[in-house]
This record gives structure tokens, C-alpha cells and sequence, in this order.
């Protein structure tokens, strides 16, 4: 379990703050807002229960080319360019045509907070009213105010509650180890509808299952695929994982990341997603800081921007709630099918381009002059 560093006792003091930007989230999401508005003149404040890279909650893995685009290439711990998939039937090897890279996930968060020049407190979020968020050390006022808290949606009116909400489950092990294959498993006999995978990261092997119906447990499973590769279970960590875009904006909040539910169905994966719409986000709040938007239309902007990617998220969701249905016996040949070069590059091609990391390195931020901020600014 994660070793807690956060304030505590007479540490904890009282938190009153005004600032012209709230980030409530210190992780994927919420960083990469705090980046985007680097050199903006803003105050950023970005609070979080736990301290910057305390709390890993992924099996943190992505496109090579993301984690370079936003200067954390010196997190990554081990980079394939291949993909091997088992099924019950067969084994397949994928060549990609784009490297995927596990990280060392402290690192990374420090990375993209020292690209920022936003403050940061420890602080436990419970609501808000209007544009006053209320915490565990007071209450924060900001006439801008984004929320990357993750799938609880905190800030927002309808919360989601397990298992009755569009979430899949995941748990993974860490144990010590190494391998040379990044590997995936659709085997019903480890889950009945879902994945299992081991990343491996240098030193370590990250061992999951995932569930698409979160009544489903995984713990078992996935304790019973570590012993299949000869590892011990050790060093768990486990989220729940949204697989339904929801609204962007609520009020006059922005959200990113898991409380957008901008986390892709099919794979789970939600780091690159995170970064591409906390980056449009950090865009948009941009416009505001420099007097050349409203707050309002800065909500209407990156609400239209998130939901034109609805297409891309209901398609998968589409392929997530498929693939179950297929007898195993069908899945083999499909599976051989798809594994060809050419289908490869097609369909791994089309899936980057949901969120391409040449986003990142577009409309390069510039230095603004400090103005106040306010919801008419």
C-alpha cells in the first residue's frame, strides 16, 4: 500500500486562498492543466488529498510519443514495440507502428509540476458552492475552477456509485521481476468479460485484471495470473475505471480526466486521454487568464471540444461490450486476422489519432501579462 506523506496534526493547518485558477486533482489530468498555463501570469492553485506522486492508481503506460511531447521522457522505465496477445486458443505478436512506454509514476508528476509554475497544498475536497470549494482546511474561491479529481466527480451534482454506474474494476500486483513482452489476455477463464495484462517496468512486473462489469471481482484472478508467471502477489493497487464520456462542464466548473470520463472503453487507457483534454482545457482557461474569452465561453468551447469525441468513445464502447459475446473458437481466427501488418498499422493508426500527442506540441503557450481574473474577464 502507498505510504501516506500528506500533512497531518498541528501540519494541517487552516487553508483560505483566493487565486484566479483552482485545479482540484494533482494527477494525470490536473497537471497537465497546471502546465498548459505555464507563464500565463495566473495564480494556479492545484490541491490534492495526497502530495504530488504519492497515490499511483494506473498500471501507468502510454504512447511513447505522449510522454516525450510533454517532457517526461526521463520517467520512462522500459519502452516495446511490440504487443503480444493470448487468447485460450492462440498467441499472437503485434508490431506496432508507435512505442509504448511504462513509467515510474512519481517522476512523471514531478516532471509536469515543475513545468508548471502553479503552488501546490494538501488538502481533502468536499464539495463546492458556485466557485467556492469547501476542503478539509477551508474553503477556495476562484473564478476558475477545474476538477480532476477522477471518477468520483466531486464537484459535480450526480456522482457515480459502484456497481451501479458505467465503470470497469481493475487490481494489479507489482512484483519484483523483469520480461521483455508487453502482454495482454483475453481469457474468460481469468475474466469473464474484461483483460488481463503485464507491463513490465524494468525492475518490476505490473500484474492486472481488468473487469468491464463491475459487479465482477478481480482480486482472485488476479492473484491466480501472477502465479501462472511465477510471480508473487505483492504490493496491490487497484480504481475503479469509467468507460462513458460524461458532460465536460458542469456550472461554471470544468472537469478532465476520469471525472469527464475521458478514459477510453475497450482498453481502459486514460493517461494520454488525461493529458490531451486537460491540455485543451488548460487552453481554454488560457484564453480567459488573457482577456481574450469569458469564462462562459471558455464552458461552451471545451464542453463542444470533448463531445465531439463522443463517436470515437460510443465506437469502442460498442467493441468492449462485443467482444465477450465471441466464442472463443472465433476469436482465434479474428484475432490471427487482425494481427496482420497491415491491419495493425490501420487500426492502431485510426486509435492514436483519438488523441495524437502532436496536440501537445500545437498552439505552443506564450507568456501572458498578469491580469485579474474574473467570470466576465
Amino acid at each position: 500500500m502507498p505510504t501516506r506523506r500528506t500533512k497531518r496534526g498541528s501540519k494541517r493547518t487552516p487553508l483560505r486562498r483566493d487565486c484566479d485558477v483552482l485545479i482540484c486533482g494533482a494527477s494525470f489530468a490536473g497537471l497537465a492543466v497546471a502546465r498548459e498555463l505555464a507563464g500565463s501570469g495566473a495564480r494556479v492553485l492545484v490541491v490534492d488529498r495526497y502530495e504530488v506522486g504519492e497515490r499511483q492508481t494506473s498500471a501507468c503506460a502510454a504512447p511513447t510519443e505522449w510522454l516525450d511531447a510533454m517532457g517526461t521522457g526521463a520517467s520512462i522505465k522500459q519502452t516495446f514495440g511490440d504487443l503480444v496477445i493470448h487468447t485460450p486458443h492462440i498467441t499472437t505478436r503485434m508490431h506496432l507502428p508507435w512505442t509504448f512506454s511504462t513509467f515510474d509514476y512519481p517522476t512523471l508528476c514531478e516532471l509536469l509540476f515543475q513545468h508548471s509554475d502553479a503552488e501546490f497544498e494538501t488538502a481533502k475536497v468536499d464539495g463546492r458552492t458556485g466557485t467556492t470549494v469547501h476542503t478539509d482546511r477551508g474553503e477556495l474561491r476562484a473564478p476558475l475552477v477545474v476538477d480532476c479529481l477522477g471518477w468520483r466527480r466531486v464537484l459535480g451534482s450526480r456522482g457515480y456509485q459502484p456497481v451501479d454506474a458505467p465503470l470497469s474494476r481493475g487490481l494489479e500486483v507489482h512484483p519484483n521481476g523483469a520480461s521483455n513482452d508487453l502482454e495482454i489476455w483475453i481469457d474468460r477463464g481469468y475474466v469473464p468479460a474484461g483483460y488481463s495484462w503485464s507491463f513490465p517496468a524494468d525492475d518490476e512486473v505490473r500484474v492486472g485484471v481488468g473487469s468491464f462489469d463491475p459487479r465482477v471481482g478481480v482480486k482472485d484472478s488476479t492473484v491466480r495470473l501472477a502465479r501462472d508467471l511465477d510471480h508473487d502477489p505483492v504490493r496491490y493497487q487497484g480504481n475503479w475505471i469509467p468507460h462513458k464520456l460524461r458532460d465536460a462542464t458542469e456550472g461554471e466548473v470544468f472537469f478532465a480526466g476520469d471525472s469527464a470520463g475521458h478514459c477510453l472503453p475497450l482498453t481502459a487507457e486514460g493517461i494520454r486521454t488525461a493529458f490531451y483534454f486537460g491540455i485543451a482545457c488548460g487552453r481554454e482557461l488560457r484564453r480567459v487568464i488573457g482577456g481574450r474569452a469569458t469564462r462562459e465561453t471558455a464552458l461552451r468551447r471545451y464542453a463542444a471540444f470533448s463531445a465531439r469525441h463522443d463517436r470515437h468513445f460510443r465506437w469502442l464502447l460498442r467493441v468492449q461490450r462485443l467482444v465477450p459475446r465471441v466464442p472463443p473458437q472465433v476469436l482465434a481466427p479474428a484475432l490471427r486476422a487482425m494481427s496482420r501488418d497491415d491491419f495493425v498499422r490501420w487500426s492502431f493508426g485510426h486509435y492514436l489519432r483519438i488523441a495524437h500527442p502532436a496536440y501537445a506540441r500545437e498552439l505552443a503557450a506564450r507568456p501572458e501579462p498578469r491580469r485579474t481574473v474574473t467570470a466576465a474577464a
